[in-house]
């Protein structure tokens, strides 16, 4: 019994997140869609180019750090070491505090010399815009560590709401008047990316609000080790993770350069500037992203809970958990990623109208970088997984590995005036491709029982591949039936969603009559067993 309530408690805490990044993401949406409208694709690319450098910092200080915090606060609590536990926080906020000052400063007055080196002077306004949310999140990083390591999961998913409508209602709103007022797109991208830096005030806020009226005083007779000590327990292991997600982030940044640099090289051969094909490539890179989105949530649960688990020395256990998560990505991820491929022109004439040449030419590369979609989510699931079982280093080598992979294309392909900016997502698909592959070669080598992967994903590919079929089809007949062209927006709309529509229900079918979904998989989260009983599911 005590085995199911973690496992519970694993799948409960990831449905918390997934819940609150499925409203973030809505939200999300609501955000970018209307603000690609409003500064098309050059201002997108100003918008992209510095979120590439607030990424990259906020990486360094924010991606292995927090879950180091959070597996020491799990044990530590596994342990009823509460003293330990908290001894572990006051000792993280202060590095955090410092990282984020030092980057913080660090963006702000080196914006000039940051647009400079990524070949897009005008970014400028956005970087400096961005420069106090990087302090603001690492202290959320760490409030938030602390308490997805207690296995409260909740503050977290209030907080990322909290952050996203700020960004919503002051982004949007800024990006649009300052281009009332007569301002440049460059302008507007950094009102749109100023409600991103509010967001993140407020999400703090609320956290440091939150901590102080929920104080643990719980009394315990442990006595913690010293902060010195406990200190190089949390770099231990959140310096190597850093390291692998930071090393992707160097990647994305240089990446953005060598694309930006190899189109201006072949200016001369382009019928539109570099910055205008760079903005294009970032409308697909918008939507891969919303999926693995929803992989974070299922990794933020699995570290803390497989961690405990390891230190009950409770293999079993860790191993269901990590194989419920292998479960419920294949089943989520692979659809997903055959949708957006397969109907990515018309979702991108749907989603932005007043952009339409933008969007059909960008149809092309969602076409890749929905397949790449996939492959993004395995990586980052496969990366957790390997992190749970203690391998920090190995995701490193894996993600260099596949970052050489995508910079040495991007060089060859984007240069290709031939080519140019179709290059781009071929690397990216190459690149996810060797990282999830070699991981998914770690995770069967050090799993205590070997994952069976044609188990785990024949079924969900078979089932994903007729899905597309059913909804390009179901696309095709209701464009014919409406008797309008592909860029008639009202018929096209109409024919996006009844495509998407039927695909949903096909999968849902297949989901169901090939037997991909198990009742145990539903049992674990809230009111799962009514769900499983109401499909007959065994």
């Amino acid at each position: 019994m005590a085995k199911k309530e973690k496992k519970q408690s694993f799948l409960g805490g990831a449905a918390i997140l997934a819940a609150a990044v499925a409203a973030v993401k809505i939200i999300g949406a609501v955000y970018k869609i209307p603000l690609g409208n409003i500064i098309g694709d050059e201002g997108k690319a100003h918008f992209t180019v510095a979120y590439n450098i607030y990424n990259l910092l906020l990486t360094i200080s924010t991606a292995g750090l927090p879950l180091a915090i959070s597996k020491l606060t799990s044990e530590a609590h596994a342990l009823g070491r509460e003293n330990e536990k908290r001894k572990i926080f006051r000792t993280a906020i202060w590095l955090f505090f410092a990282l984020g000052a030092c980057f913080s400063l660090l963006m702000y007055f080196g914006a000039e010399q940051l647009a400079a080196f990524m070949v897009d002077d005008l970014a400028f306004w956005s970087i400096r815009a961005l420069a106090p949310a990087v302090f603001c999140v690492c202290l959320l990083a760490c409030m938030r560590g602390y308490t997805q390591g207690q296995g409260n999961m909740k503050p977290t998913a209030i907080s990322q709401v909290l952050e996203a409508l700020c960004k919503l209602g002051f982004g949007l709103s800024l990006a649009w008047y300052f281009l009332q007022l007569g301002y440049g797109v460059e302008i507007s991208a950094a009102g749109a990316i100023l409600g991103v830096t509010i967001g993140t005030i407020m999400s703090m806020l609320f956290l440091i609000f939150y901590l102080v009226t929920h104080r643990d005083r719980q009394l315990s007779s442990d006595v913690p080790e010293s902060g010195g000590t406990l200190m190089k327990k949390v770099l231990l292991i959140g310096v190597p993770i850093t390291l692998s997600n930071s090393a992707m982030s160097i990647i994305t940044l240089i990446d953005s350069k060598i694309v930006l640099g190899r189109l201006e090289s072949i200016s001369s051969a382009l019928t539109e500037t570099p910055t205008a094909l760079y903005g294009q490539y970032t409308f697909g890179m918008d939507l891969i992203n919303l999926p693995p989105s929803f992989v974070y949530p299922v990794t933020m649960s699995l570290i803390p809970f497989a961690a405990a688990a390891m230190a009950r020395r409770d293999n079993a256990e860790a191993s269901r958990i990590i194989s419920s998560a292998f479960r419920l990505i294949a089943i989520l991820a692979i659809p997903a990623g055959v949708g957006l491929s397969v109907l990515s022109g018309p979702i991108l004439r749907m989603l932005y109208p007043a952009q339409a040449e933008a969007a059909a030419a960008a149809g092309p590369h969602l076409r890749v970088l929905g397949i790449a979609c996939i492959f993004i989510c395995l990586m980052t699931l496969t990366n957790a997984i390997l992190q749970s079982y203690g391998h920090e280093r190995i995701p490193i080598c894996t993600m260099v590995a596949g970052g050489v992979v995508k910079i040495v294309m991007n060089y060859v392909l984007v240069g290709n005036p031939d080519i140019n900016i179709h290059g781009a997502p071929i690397s990216t698909l190459c690149c996810y491709l060797v990282i999830s592959g070699l991981n998914l070669f770690f995770v069967w080598k050090y799993s205590p029982e070997k994952p069976r992967y044609l188990r785990l994903f024949a079924k969900p590919v078979v089932a994903s591949v007729v899905m597309g079929t059913m909804a390009w089809a179901g696309y095709g007949l209701t464009l014919r039936l409406l008797n309008g062209g592909e860029y008639a927006y009202g018929a096209s709309a109409v024919a996006t969603l009844v495509g998407i529509g039927a695909g949903v229900v096909v999968y849902f079918i297949l989901v169901i009559a090939l037997r991909i979904l198990r009742a145990e998989d539903l049992r674990s989260i809230p009111k799962g067993a009514k769900i499983a009983a109401m499909l007959h599911l065994k």
